[in-house]
């Protein structure tokens, strides 16, 4: 009972009598503890020492102690997005797990700070860049750390990293183990503390590992976390984009969320495209002579199926317009012009796509006014694209929803 309730002044009393307490007055603090829990002294004497041995570096290397002030305080260097990679158009295309590895090995380049790895599974999360160097005790400044099979400590000891400041601190592993680590996110988020997270294997498009390994519900999971900002890349070029979100973020974390099969890199010159991924949601088709009569909405790898879609509805005359939509949380951060601009209050007529729990998109597909297609049930064990195709997530999944609210 008393872990919830006090235990009132007669138990209170009784408790110090039997432990031997001699003092009756409370929170009494005698002062042989407080002299040694005391941390002043100690404190001012840490912080000349330290302020001492910064002025030194200051006279011996300008240059080093600048360095470590701006880590310090958290700013970016100019011109570190320079380094951030551009993809050309490509049908293939490639997994954004491979791009973000590239993406990464790029940042880490140019941002010494970035610090972390993955909870086992840097092979398939693309995460580890051996030219960095790998933590030890040997070789402190190594930007890559074999956290092993531990998510939950691996998210805690990145909050740390970002709490001391200098380092900003990632992990990476698999979407669905993002349940092992909550605890640490939500206290991530709650300090605002800009912590990192690559989430690869985002859905049933892990295919064959099967149904305990295939994410259904966390990407919404994670939205309803207050503060805590979702990214799932469409493409090679979005993957850069939503880098840069979370690396320009610095009061909340970011998970950047990435797919284990390979997605095209889309020709936005000769899309029409208006905007891009640091907007959170975008016109990456626009409408093919006119004003869109239909729009598609897709996340992640289902960028893919809307515009297969795309090109499907096209042919037959529908003016259609598809929305790569990454980042809710960035997106609704945005003006209201630019939410009209991409989402016009006057097309009713909308699909979403996600390969995850529907819960949430009446959001931007009222009812009534659209359809939602995605995974209200657990995944199976087969090859992705037998999964997409039962589950009813594929281009012509979506091209025959549209045609089926084009009807009325």
């Amino acid at each position: 009972a008393s872990h919830g309730s006090p235990l009132g002044f007669e138990e209170i009393a009784r408790t110090k009598e039997a432990l031997g307490w001699p003092y009756t007055e409370p929170f009494t603090v005698p002062a042989e503890v407080t002299d040694h829990m005391s941390a002043t002294a100690r404190g001012e004497a840490g912080v000349a020492a330290y302020q001492a041995r910064l002025d030194a570096l200051k006279a011996a290397d300008p240059a080093r102690a600048a360095e470590l002030e701006r880590r310090l305080s958290g700013a970016l260097p100019a011109g570190w997005t320079d380094a951030l990679p551009v993809f050309e158009p490509s049908a293939k295309g490639m997994a954004t797990r491979a791009s973000g590895g590239k993406v990464i090995k790029a940042i880490m380049g140019a941002l010494p700070e970035l610090t972390g790895g993955s909870a086992d599974l840097a092979g398939s999360n693309k995460t580890l860049h051996k030219e960095f160097g790998l933590f030890s005790r040997a070789e402190r400044d190594g930007q890559n750390v074999h956290f092993g099979v531990r998510e939950h400590a691996m998210a805690a000891a990145a909050n740390g990293m970002c709490l001391h400041g200098g380092l900003r601190g990632f992990g990476a592993t698999f979407l669905v183990f993002s349940d092992y680590m909550r605890p640490a996110l939500r206290l991530a988020a709650l300090m605002h503390q800009p912590q990192l997270m690559v989430f690869t294997h985002d859905s049933i498009g892990l295919g064959e590992d099967g149904p305990t390994h295939q994410p259904v519900e966390h990407l919404m999971a994670l939205r309803a976390m207050p503060n805590y900002t979702v990214l799932r890349p469409g493409d090679a070029n979005e993957v850069a984009e939503c880098w840069r979100i979370a690396i320009e973020r610095t009061d909340g974390p970011s998970g950047l969320v990435l797919t284990r099969q390979d997605v095209p890199t889309f020709d936005r010159a000769a899309l029409g495209t208006v905007g891009d991924a640091t907007r959170g949601a975008y016109i990456l088709a626009e409408a093919r002579g006119g004003a869109p009569e239909i729009i598609l909405i897709g996340t992640g790898s289902e960028v893919t199926s809307c515009m297969e879609a795309y090109e499907a509805l096209s042919a037959e005359g529908v003016a259609v317009r598809v929305v790569s939509m990454p980042s809710w949380e960035v997106f609704e951060a945005q003006d209201a012009a630019w939410h009209e601009q991409v989402l016009p209050t006057s097309v009713t007529r909308r699909v979403s796509v996600e390969a995850g729990t529907t819960f949430g998109w009446e959001r931007f597909v009222p009812r009534g006014q659209g359809v939602r297609l995605g995974l209200d049930r657990f995944g199976a064990s087969a090859p992705f694209e037998t999964l997409y195709e039962k589950f009813g997530l594929t281009g012509a999944a979506v091209a025959d929803a549209a045609r089926g609210l084009l009807k009325g």
